[in-house]
C-alpha cells in the first residue's frame, strides 16, 4: 500500500494540475477502484476544498473526501432537480440510506436532466450516478466515523429541504438576510461543525460543541458560503434562484444588459460586506479543536483561509472597494500554509493576519 505522506503529494498535484472547467468525463466513468474514484472526482465536485482535504491527517482525510462528495450530491439535487416536491424527497432519501446498517447501500436517487448542462454540472451529475463507489469506501470506515458523516448528510439534507421549500414559497428568492444567514448554514456551517468534529475524534478531544463553538462554527459557514453564493449569482438568475430580493425582477435573465450588470455588483458587494464581518469566527472555530504543537490539519486548515481569503480579495477588486495584499497563485499559497503544520504560533499568525485585513475590508478600508 501506497504510504499517504505520499499519497498526499499526488493528490496536491493532482489538485494544481485539475482542469475544472473541461473535466475529462469519460476517463473518471472508467475507474473501477472507489477510493481512486473518490480521490479522481474531488477537484471536480470542490473548488477549494479538495486541496484542504489533501492536507489532511490521514485518518481524517478520506472521511472528509467521502464526506465532501456527499455533501455536492446533495447539492446536486438542490441544484438540478427541477420539481421541488422530487427534489425534496430526493433530499431525505439520500440521507435516509446512510442509516443502515447492511454493507451494501440503496442505490442514490436518480437525477433526470431534460435541460442543457455546462461541464461541471455533467462531472456532478456522474458522481451521482457512481454513489455506490463512494458508498463503498464509507462502509470501510469505523462506526464513531460514519456516525459524524451521518449526521453532517441529514443535517445538510433537511436543511435543503427548508430552503427548497423556502425558494418554492417565496418565488425562487430569499428575501432577508436572516433567511440567508439560515441557508448559509445549512449548507456550509453544517459540513464545519462535521470538520471540527472528525478532526476532534482524530485526536481523542470531546465530540460535542459548546453552543459557543457551534455559533462559531456556523458563522463561518456563512463567511465561506457567500463566496460561493458571490461567484455564482448571474448563473443562478439563468436557473431562477436570488439570494437577495433586489433581484427577485431578473429571474430568469441572462445578466448582459449593463443596468442589470450594475444591480448584480450591488448585490455582490452588500454580500461581501456580510461575509467579511464574519471572517473573526474563523480562528476561534479552528482553536476549538485543540489541534498539536504539530499538525498537518493545522496547514489544512489555513489554505482553506488563504483560498477565501484570495477570493474576497478578487471580489472586492470586481466591485470596486479597496482591495489589500496577499498571496495569490496557488503555489504561494501551499508555502504560506504548509509551515503552520509545525508551529502553532506561526499557524496563528498567518490566519490572524488573514482575518485582519478581512476585517479591515469589512469596515471600508
Amino acid at each position: 500500500m501506497i504510504p499517504f505522506w505520499l499519497r498526499r503529494h499526488a493528490l496536491l498535484l493532482r489538485n494544481l494540475m485539475a482542469n475544472r472547467e473541461r473535466p475529462d468525463l469519460a476517463a473518471l466513468a472508467r475507474i473501477d477502484d472507489p477510493e481512486d474514484f473518490v480521490w479522481a472526482i474531488l477537484p471536480h465536485a470542490a473548488r477549494t476544498f479538495s486541496a484542504c482535504i489533501a492536507l489532511m491527517p490521514r485518518r481524517t482525510a478520506l472521511p472528509s473526501a467521502v464526506a465532501y462528495l456527499y455533501c455536492r450530491m446533495l447539492d446536486t439535487y438542490e441544484d438540478l432537480v427541477p420539481s421541488h416536491r422530487e427534489r425534496e424527497r430526493s433530499l431525505r432519501a439520500f440521507a435516509v440510506r446512510l442509516s443502515v446498517t447492511d454493507a451494501t447501500l440503496s442505490p442514490a436517487p436518480a437525477i433526470s436532466i431534460t435541460t442543457d448542462t455546462d461541464l461541471r454540472d455533467r462531472a456532478h451529475l456522474l458522481l451521482v450516478e457512481r454513489a455506490s463507489a463512494v458508498d463503498r469506501v464509507f462502509v470501510t470506515f469505523d462506526q464513531p466515523t460514519r456516525e459524524i458523516i451521518r449526521d453532517l448528510v441529514r443535517d445538510m439534507a433537511e436543511g435543503m429541504v427548508w430552503s427548497s421549500a423556502t425558494l418554492d414559497a417565496q418565488g425562487g428568492v430569499l428575501v432577508s438576510e436572516a433567511q440567508l444567514s439560515t441557508y448559509c448554514r445549512h449548507v456550509l456551517g453544517n459540513p464545519t461543525v462535521f470538520g471540527i468534529r472528525i478532526l476532534r475524534l482524530h485526536y481523542g478531544r470531546p465530540l460535542t460543541l459548546s453552543d459557543t463553538e457551534r455559533e462559531d462554527a456556523m458563522q463561518v459557514g456563512e463567511f465561506v458560503q457567500i463566496a460561493n453564493i458571490t461567484r455564482d449569482i448571474e448563473k443562478d438568475l439563468r436557473r431562477g434562484i436570488a439570494y437577495d430580493d433586489s433581484l427577485r425582477p431578473d429571474l430568469g435573465r441572462d445578466a448582459s444588459d449593463p443596468e442589470l450588470i450594475r444591480r448584480c455588483a450591488a448585490v455582490r458587494r452588500r454580500l461581501l460586506s456580510v461575509a467579511l464581518s464574519r471572517a473573526g469566527a474563523y480562528t476561534r472555530a479552528i482553536e476549538s479543536i485543540q489541534l498539536p504543537q504539530r499538525s498537518i490539519a493545522r496547514a489544512a486548515a489555513v489554505l482553506m483561509l488563504l483560498f477565501t481569503e484570495r477570493y474576497y480579495r478578487a471580489c472586492a477588486r470586481r466591485v470596486g472597494l479597496p482591495a489589500w495584499q496577499g498571496p495569490d497563485s496557488t503555489l504561494s499559497l501551499l508555502a504560506r500554509s504548509l509551515p503552520a503544520a509545525f508551529s502553532h504560533d506561526i499557524g496563528m499568525r498567518e490566519m490572524t493576519r488573514a482575518e485582519m485585513e478581512l476585517l479591515w475590508a469589512s469596515a471600508g478600508g
